[in-house]
Parts: C-alpha cells; sequence; structure tokens
C-alpha cells in the first residue's frame, strides 16, 4: 500500500511539471532566435544559422511534432562504406539525433513531441544537430558520448591485442 502511495504521489507530481513545461511555437521560436545567427520565418516553420550551419526547424502543434534538421551530403555521392558508417553512427555514437535520407539527401535530424521538448532539450537539440553536421564523414557524434561496440572501440581492443603480440585474424 505504502508503494502505491509513492507511485501515485510520483505521478501526480510529474503531471504538474509536464503541464507546466509545454513547448509550442512561441516559445521555440525564441529559442532559436535566441542562439541563432539569423532567423527567418515563424509559426513552426524557420530556417536559421548556427555556426555557419543552416537549419530547419518544422512543427506540428497539432500532431505534437518537431523536427530541427540539417543537411549534409547528396545521398548518390556517398561511398558505401560512408553509408555503413552512418548507420552504425545511428546506433552508437549519435544519441539524440539520427542521420536520414529524404529526396537524395542525407540529413541530420532530431526528432521529438513539441510538447514535451523542454527548453534544455531544444538547446540541446540544435547543439546536437549542430555537432552531427561538423563530425560527418569523421566520428559521426553529437556529443563525446557513445555507446560500446562502435568503431573506436573496435580499434581500441586491436590496438590491446596487437600490443600483446595477439594474432588479429
Amino acid at each position: 500500500m505504502k508503494h502505491l502511495f509513492v507511485f501515485s504521489t510520483l505521478m501526480f507530481l510529474s503531471s504538474l511539471s509536464l503541464s507546466a513545461q509545454k513547448m509550442d511555437n512561441s516559445k521555440l521560436g525564441k529559442i532559436i532566435e535566441k542562439y541563432s545567427e539569423t532567423v527567418e520565418g515563424d509559426n513552426g516553420r524557420w530556417t536559421f544559422v548556427i555556426g555557419e550551419i543552416p537549419m530547419i526547424c518544422l512543427t506540428d502543434e497539432t500532431h505534437n511534432r518537431m523536427r530541427i534538421m540539417s543537411p549534409v551530403a547528396e545521398l548518390d555521392k556517398l561511398e558505401k562504406e560512408q553509408v555503413v558508417e552512418i548507420l552504425e553512427a545511428n546506433f552508437h555514437s549519435a544519441l539524440d539525433v539520427r542521420y536520414a535520407v529524404s529526396e537524395g539527401v542525407v540529413w541530420v535530424a532530431y526528432i521529438h513531441p513539441l510538447k514535451e521538448l523542454t527548453d534544455e532539450q531544444a538547446v540541446d537539440a540544435i547543439r546536437q544537430v549542430y555537432n552531427g553536421v561538423v563530425t560527418f564523414g569523421t566520428s559521426y557524434s553529437s556529443t563525446e558520448l557513445t555507446f560500446p561496440g562502435g568503431k573506436e572501440e573496435e580499434k581500441e581492443t586491436n590496438k590491446k591485442k596487437d600490443k600483446k603480440g595477439t594474432s588479429r585474424s
């Protein structure tokens, strides 16, 4: 019974905090304007620039969705190995952003429910999209954090094996 009370109390408090933080186009637009060098558009359709990286933010308040994205490459100009690296990055190092393809263009995209987005998450989304663009072709990462099993970990494991004199097959 005690656990039910604690759980109910936590659910009630979390619902209060969620309702108090509802993101909308007005709030998101102000965040984008605060951190961007240039902004065009309004009401859920913005183009803006962060550190010379062009970005787009699209929202749909009715369906509670938003995305911040930036184009990084033409798909037909990538080598097969790069496409594999992008897919691996989506699993290990891209974190909250994803490399995605639409109409022959590779994008870095952050997609999230709009209302539940906090101010801090919006700023972090912009930062992660920026990082995803600038690390494209190298580490393909959106932050310094990566999940185990990626190429860097594989390289380190192979280096350790070589130092011990173990042959690799």
